[in-house]
């Protein structure tokens, strides 16, 4: 058609140029482009991994600074065994390591946005039904343990070393000493790095890797040996096992206080080579090594490896799988 008052024809089915010229142009798409530091969901995981560990580090080293620089705590500290645990040594050195573990953890949850939830250890759920359901699991599994060492002549219970009020004390102590040590194992490894780590090469190889290393840090204890290491990474896969079936870590947390309290105080064996200071029972073990795990303790036996596959077959059980939404 004709415009009035000039000779342009503008065809009907084409959009008006000046309309055109008058609207915003879209952006254009941009290529990928790598970026070693930040990826789509935000800093990558092993940058908010190292972040972790240099705030984790860093507490907790100024933090044993300090309070090694108080008189009355360098003396407790001079006065505990090498090579022996003690209840009081045992809750101030992993006490305070969750503490700093708590704080670390905290502030991830600041700079990622998340909770407590997120890494495993939903607060609202702290000592419920899922702790009380690991304990008895734990120290079943140890209990088989030795209940198949002593079928082959390798361990004796022996008498009471101590008895009564003593017995209950040292007990509770330990009890309240191997909660502690199973908050924070289980709360690092198989929590925050086991969230993090995950969030960028997947569940079972950063459970993998990070079983490897729990092991590994376990031949830093005084009589261990690679034997009790591997069990210890054997564990760390069981763990993250009940992780992915219970949907979080308190479960894992009261099989992991409740082995190493039936391993040291019920039972009255090495526990990683370590012996503890008002232990229940005189037990020995007689036989050779593969059997009784030496001075490793009986993390060290043979028999610990169809331990685990009997309590991972446990678990799958006790927790099965979900099925998958359609």
């Amino acid at each position: 058609m004709k415009a009035w008052g000039d000779n342009v024809t503008i065809d009907p089915g084409q959009p008006d140029p000046a309309s055109i010229s008058n609207q915003p142009e879209l952006p254009r798409p941009q290529p990928a482009t790598g970026n070693v530091f930040v990826g789509p969901n935000g800093i990558r995981a092993g940058w908010r991994l190292l972040i972790f560990l240099a705030i984790f580090i860093g507490l907790l080293s100024s933090a044993g600074f300090v309070v090694s620089r108080i008189p009355a705590v360098r003396a407790f500290q001079q006065a505990q065994p090498k090579v022996a645990l003690t209840p009081a040594g045992q809750i101030s050195s992993e006490g305070l390591a969750v503490l700093v573990l708590l704080i670390s953890a905290f502030i991830m949850c600041k700079i990622e946005k998340r909770s407590f939830g997120d890494y495993g250890l939903p607060p609202r759920e702290a000592f419920g039904n899922r702790f009380w359901q690991g304990v008895p699991l734990g120290l079943a599994m140890l209990s088989l343990l030795m209940a198949l060492i002593a079928l082959f002549h390798g361990f004796s219970l022996g008498g009471f070393a101590i008895t009564g009020t003593e017995a209950i004390k040292y007990g509770l102590l330990y009890g309240i000493g191997f909660i502690l040590v199973g908050i924070f194992e289980e709360l690092s490894f198989r929590g925050y790095m086991q969230s993090t780590l995950a969030s960028g090469i997947g569940f079972w190889p950063a459970a993998i890797v990070l079983s490897i290393v729990f092991g590994a840090i376990h031949l830093q204890n005084s009589g261990e040996a690679i034997y009790g290491a591997v069990m210890a990474g054997g564990f760390g896969l069981v763990a993250a096992f009940s992780l992915l079936r219970t949907g979080n870590l308190w479960f894992a947390i009261g099989m992991h206080a409740s082995w190493d309290w039936g391993e040291t105080y019920l039972y009255s064996v090495p526990d990683s080579g370590l012996i503890a200071q008002g232990h229940l029972l005189n037990s020995s073990f007689h036989g050779p090594t593969w059997l009784t795990g030496g001075t490793v303790g009986p993390e060290g036996s043979a028999f610990v490896f169809l331990v685990l596959l009997i309590w991972a077959a446990a678990i799958h059980f006790l927790f099965p799988a979900k099925p998958l939404r359609s």
